[in-house]
């Protein structure tokens, strides 16, 4: 693409935020075009990516990564998937049954051949887009409009019972938190990393590993040996107190590292079950890491397979109470490692009272396993002030926007090709080019090692947003940082260097640990006050969910602006927890929950970005009238409603493109313009009724929309656009 000609690149992604997307871009193409703003689509999907990885599509990932790099970027990026094991499989499955000729996922690679496919698939799964699109640190707070519609309309945060037994339970010792090590470069260098097995071979795990002066690099092992005593101790627990067992990983960002560590549950879960079938499962391909779904799935067609399901129920019936995903299909928190994704599931229950739901759909206290320490505390911290003061009243509560380091791949944790299951005992070294160890540890097999890199120069930035974000808020900023931990032990050192460099006279700016962070936030938020959170990269994505879940009922209306390093804009647009049972509502009943919200935010800082790229006063009219269509889209509630016969994602598009028509035709600041949408503002409230009477009359029959990761585009067009009056009024308009 070429820079010299402005685009907003808006991108297809997955799931619910895909669907939508075929119903909202013809709005947003529409109304662009006559105000001369260039959209353009690239997919980004897992099934695209997949696809690109085999040469069968443009490789759009890698295209807008460079494009990131530029001052030309301007980039809207809805939620995508990041794909756990089980769904690449899926994805990979649904492209050979529409014909595409991709390889199947090499569970154990035995080839050079299948080595080579599976580092290719290895590209796709996890979180594979964000570090290559995040090249700035991100600033994400609730917009003003959806704060004040949530005090007007506050949702229910429900309180905790009387002696209510639900907590978090995690390791605090032998885990990735106890055992980090941190080193912070003087000079760039080509790194190693060795395992010293205790037979006395060198094994290289990783080599021509680039860093740069002034970078941190960190490693650190979960020990498996006590992760294991940890789980049987918590099963163990659940079970006295009668409690809800549940596991709270990140199996999608933390790609390599939780889906082994989610397979350490399952079969300390089932550990009677794998002591006697074990080798059998495994011989069969059935790993633990890809959840307690995929197994009985597949036990279906190996020899005794009814007995071992049977083994399985018995243990379910015998363990503690475990929690559900979704009791009416079965689906326990232990079946797919990617359905439950902690910085999701831990505020929803917080929400809920502290609550789950067991295998009869009731509900009931929880304890919650999060076994890595490093984070856990943050939990308990809200779960402990809820039950000491009640429930967060969104109708009075402030606010915790963040701003979150993760520009050029910073923090990536677990989550990449610098974390390893160790395969023997022996000693995990990273080198420097002359030789010299900088970070040893002594291993077990069984161990997860992992090391991860965080640049220099997204530090600066992030400290340089955190001021300006205190600056324009006049709000606290609150670096959440440990300062016993290794990592953030160097970081503290770069804040304490950076922050001079800036004007922070008249403003507060604190350093805490994650759990008195969040003690201090929440108790400013019950005064009504804002604080804004600066967090790493695994924190910004809990806190970003945690807080609006609390304050919004949602995180899917928060504004993510990326103020990219070289100049451009990463517009993102939400989360995407919720988007497969969306997904499957449409599928059975032509009904799309999806809230766009996000996507109306992310709309417009990007016109206005382009307004500033393109020199171009037009694309900020637009963005000031959809900024004035969205306020009055939320005080006329026109979200999608919860059940059939209300208005759905589709509805809320047609309301959002009438309001945004309508405030194009009233505005003064561009009287071409002005005229130009007056007539079709006309047109759409006139046919209100009748636009909306079609949106619904689809309600409550199966769609057919020809693929779950890569849906056919005439069909889910067909399914997102059954409004033929506002499809004639959008085509020639």
């Amino acid at each position: 693409m070429a820079n010299e000609t402005p685009s907003i690149i808006y991108t297809y992604t997955d799931e619910a935020p895909l669907l939508a997307t075929y119903s909202f871009l013809p709005i947003i193409s529409a109304y662009a075009a006559k105000a001369g703003v260039n959209v353009e689509t690239r997919d980004i999907s897992v099934a695209a990516r997949i696809l690109a990885q085999f040469g069968l599509a443009d490789d759009a990932l890698t295209e807008l990564g460079e494009l990131a790099k530029t001052p030309a970027a301007n980039i809207v990026k809805l939620p995508n998937i990041s794909a756990s094991i089980p769904q690449l499989k899926a994805a990979v499955k649904e492209l050979q049954a529409q014909g595409f000729d991709v390889p199947d996922y090499p569970e154990s690679p035995a080839t050079p051949e299948e080595e080579e496919i599976r580092a290719k698939y290895d590209k796709v799964k996890g979180s594979a887009v964000n570090p290559v699109l995040r090249e700035g640190n991100s600033d994400r707070r609730a917009p003003a409009s959806v704060k004040n519609y949530a005090k007007a309309h506050p949702h229910t945060n429900k309180p905790f019972t009387e002696g209510s037994k639900t907590e978090v339970a995690t390791m605090g010792e032998h885990d990735f938190a106890a055992n980090e090590k941190s080193v912070t470069l003087a000079a760039d260098d080509t790194l190693s990393i060795v395992l010293e097995t205790a037979a006395g071979e060198t094994k290289v795990l990783k080599d021509g590993l680039n860093v740069l002066a002034g970078e941190i690099v960190d490693a650190t092992k979960m020990e498996a040996v006590h992760l294991q005593a940890f789980l049987k101790n918590a099963i163990a627990r659940a079970k006295d107190a009668d409690v809800l067992f549940s596991v709270h990983l990140k199996a999608t960002m933390m790609k390599v590292s939780d889906p082994i560590i989610f397979g350490h549950v399952v079969k300390a879960f089932f550990a009677e079950v794998f002591g006697q079938y074990g080798e059998q499962l495994a011989g069969a391909g059935l790993s633990a890491n890809d959840g307690l779904g995929a197994i009985l799935a597949g036990l279906d067609q190996i020899e005794g397979g009814e007995q071992i399901k049977k083994a399985f129920d018995d243990a379910l019936a015998g363990g503690p109470r475990l929690s559900y995903v979704n009791s009416d299909k079965g689906i326990t928190n232990l079946h797919v490692p990617s359905d439950v994704i902690i910085d999701a599931s831990m505020p929803a229950m917080i929400r809920n009272g502290g609550r789950m739901w067991g295998v009869d759909g009731g509900e009931d206290d929880t304890l919650a396993v999060i076994p890595d320490s490093s984070y856990a505390g943050v939990f308990q911290a809200v779960i402990d002030d809820v039950k000491a003061n009640g429930p967060l009243d969104p109708a009075t509560i402030g606010t915790v926007p963040n701003v979150g380091l993760m520009a050029k791949a910073a923090e990536e944790y677990g989550s990449h090709d610098k974390t390893f299951e160790i395969s023997e005992p022996g000693t995990v070294r990273v080198l420097a080019s002359n030789g010299d160890v900088l970070i040893e540890h002594d291993v077990e097999a069984g161990d997860i090692w992992r090391a991860c890199q965080t640049k220099d120069v997204p530090i600066r930035d992030w400290v340089k947003l955190a001021v300006s974000r205190a600056r324009a808020t006049g709000s606290p900023a609150v670096f959440w940082l440990n300062e016993s931990r290794a990592h953030d032990a160097e970081l503290i050192k770069k804040i304490e260097a950076y922050l001079p460099e800036h004007d922070t006279e008249g403003l507060e700016i604190q350093i805490l640990a994650p759990s008195l962070a969040a003690a201090y936030s929440l108790q400013r938020m019950r005064k009504g006050e804002d604080t804004i959170s600066v967090t790493g990269n695994v924190l910004r994505d809990y806190n970003t969910d945690l807080f609006p879940i609390l304050e919004l009922g949602t995180s899917a209306k928060m504004l993510s602006v990326v103020p990219l390093i070289a100049g451009g804009g990463l517009f993102e647009t939400g989360a995407g927890g919720s988007a497969p049972k969306h997904v499957q509502q449409l599928v059975e009943e032509n009904y799309l929950r999806w809230d766009s919200l996000g996507e109306f935010f992310a709309l417009v800082p990007s016109l206005e970005k382009y307004a500033e790229q393109a020199g171009a006063p037009a694309a900020q009219v637009l963005a000031d009238a959809l900024d004035a269509a969205t306020e009055t889209f939320l005080n006329e509630d026109r979200s999608p409603g919860r059940k059939l016969g209300t208005i759905d994602n589709r509805g809320s598009h047609f309301y959002l493109g009438l309001y945004w028509a309508q405030e194009l035709a009233k505005q003064t600041a561009d009287a071409d313009l002005a005229a130009v949408f007056a007539p079709l503002a006309e047109k759409l409230s006139a046919a209100e009724s009748t636009i909306v009477e079609e949106l619904k009359a689809v309600q409550g029959s199966p769609a057919d929309i020809g693929g779950y990761y890569y849906p056919d585009g005439e069909l889910a067009s067909a399914v997102m656009r059954p409004s033929a009056t506002l499809n004639e009024a959008l085509d020639t308009f």
